[in-house]
């Protein structure tokens, strides 16, 4: 069962949430939380798996309250869900360690997964969120030297461009038609071999490469 945290000022929207993600058995919405400094009270007696955190919300903002949860032991996973697709909030939601970035408009099934993916420590993103981010890294980085990518095995090379879609470890394992810790493998891997961070980071590795 993952526990899930609802972080938003809207009850109509808590509300909505709520009904979208009690229809899945796996998921159990504890609690709610109309701001952030609530959010983060709330963290150790309901002790969730993720939080759905909004942005702009009263008394402490969603990135801020992202920081401070984030610096708790044994943090949970904060999805960011917000209107505001902007590349401000993206790279502060991301630089002190979202999980992930959604905007409102997703679909519900796609909400449920979402938060199945956060739990299995995994990045979802909205697609229109990472194109932008690609697209501004792109437009105004170098590309990177070919030294790193020549330490990529040919599997590698093609999980990396998987990486550049954005797509998750499960859908890898899918595309690849290989078992989920064999695609979690292949992903630490090319991290390591690449100096990256995140998945995040090899989408943008791999869009100015020219991989994907």
């Amino acid at each position: 069962m993952i526990r899930v945290l609802l972080a938003d000022d809207q009850a109509l929207v808590r509300g909505g949430f709520r009904l979208i993600l009690d229809q899945h058995a796996d998921i159990e919405v504890v609690g709610e939380a109309a701001d952030g400094r609530t959010a983060v009270a709330m963290l150790r007696a309901l002790r969730p798996d993720v939080v759905l955190m909004d942005i702009r919300m009263p008394v402490l903002d969603g990135i801020a309250a992202t920081e401070q949860i984030l610096r708790s032991p044994e943090p949970p996973r904060v999805l960011v869900l917000t209107t505001f697709d902007v590349d401000d909030y993206v790279v502060d939601a991301l630089r002190i360690g979202a999980s992930g970035y959604l905007l409102k408009d997703v679909e519900p099934d796609d909400l449920a997964r979402a938060v199945r993916t956060v739990a299995a420590d995994d990045v979802p993103l909205a697609p229109s969120v990472l194109r932008r981010l690609i697209t501004s890294y792109v437009d105004h980085g170098h590309s990177p030297s070919d030294a790193r990518l020549a330490t990529l095995s040919e599997r590698e090379r093609e999980v990396l461009g998987l990486l550049g879609q954005g797509l998750t470890n499960a859908e890898i394992c899918e595309t690849l038609v290989v078992s989920l810790p064999t695609a979690k493998t292949h992903v630490a891997s090319v991290l390591a071999k690449l100096g990256l961070r995140d998945r995040v980071q090899a989408a943008i590795y791999a869009h100015r490469s020219g991989i994907t």
